[in-house]
């Protein structure tokens, strides 16, 4: 009978009532946190010119950053321009560090996206967590995406399906190569490649690799570059003059000016 009292007057449930209470009340130290983070993630207020310009619907394909190298600097920017980016996580791996402690052990994730169609993007996160590691590296990927130039293997009919010219990338001792394939003939290449091929849209092709390729890290890498080089290639059609305009920032330098001259609220 001694015992049963305690408990009741903690809410009956053998000493689980105080915790129940302060979730429910929210004075929790975790119910604060997981209020803020929320909020930051529904309201994105930008910080960079770009940035405004994306939000505000002035700027409207990611071809107009990169026509003028615009860097990103953040991840909301693909968000708004590329809404159906897809992401794989490639790989996860724990990585290990020795202190005088012992050893710190964090993971490291590879994480690929794409929107299979011309674009791709590729990421790397070390953290304490899996899930952190994971979601630093799809940030990550989303900052680092590049555009994909497709071509034909033989008559230009069609869409592009392969890439217009062999290409090759290199990563440690990894080597991934590209060659043009006809139409038809699907992705001929390992696990690795395919699956970043598949997701920047290129639908034929032949690779050769050499060197490690076990060190997927490296694969993943090398097979990136090689599709980056695409546009390093100057072909006969890329030869006409072009037509310079505008900067973005030259262009809605008014706009820019008075969206800066606007004091917060508080």
């Amino acid at each position: 009978m001694a015992d049963a009292a305690p408990a009741d007057s903690r809410g009956g449930r053998g000493g689980f009532g105080r915790g129940r209470g302060r979730g429910r009340g929210g004075r929790g130290r975790g119910g604060r946190g997981r209020g803020r983070r929320d909020d930051g993630e529904q309201a994105w207020t930008p910080v960079t010119k770009l940035g405004r310009l994306v939000k505000d619907g002035k700027i409207k394909s990611m071809e107009q950053i990169y026509l003028f190298s615009l860097p990103i600097k953040e991840y909301q920017v693909v968000d708004i321009l590329l809404p159906k980016l897809k992401d794989e996580v490639m790989k996860i791996t724990p990585v290990q560090k020795q202190t005088r402690a012992g050893q710190r052990t964090r993971f490291k994730a590879f994480v690929a996206i794409g929107d299979h169609n011309g674009h791709v993007g590729l990421g790397v996160k070390c953290a304490k967590e899996v899930a952190s590691a994971i979601r630093g590296a799809i940030i990550l990927a989303k900052l680092s995406i590049i555009p994909v130039r497709r071509g034909y293997w033989g008559g230009k009919l069609g869409a592009p399906h392969t890439v217009p010219c062999k290409v090759t990338g290199k990563c440690g001792s990894v080597i991934c190569r590209l060659v043009p394939a006809p139409r038809g003939t699907g992705l001929v290449a390992a696990p690795t490649p395919k699956m970043i091929l598949s997701l920047a849209g290129i639908e034929d092709c032949y690779t050769s690799s050499r060197g490690s390729t076990k060190t997927l890290g490296n694969f993943v890498k090398a097979t990136f570059i090689a599709i980056s080089n695409t546009y390093s290639f100057l072909s006969p059609d890329l030869w006409a003059e072009t037509a310079f305009t505008m900067d973005p920032y030259q262009e809605f330098s008014d706009y820019l000016q008075k969206a800066g001259e606007k004091k917060p609220k508080y």
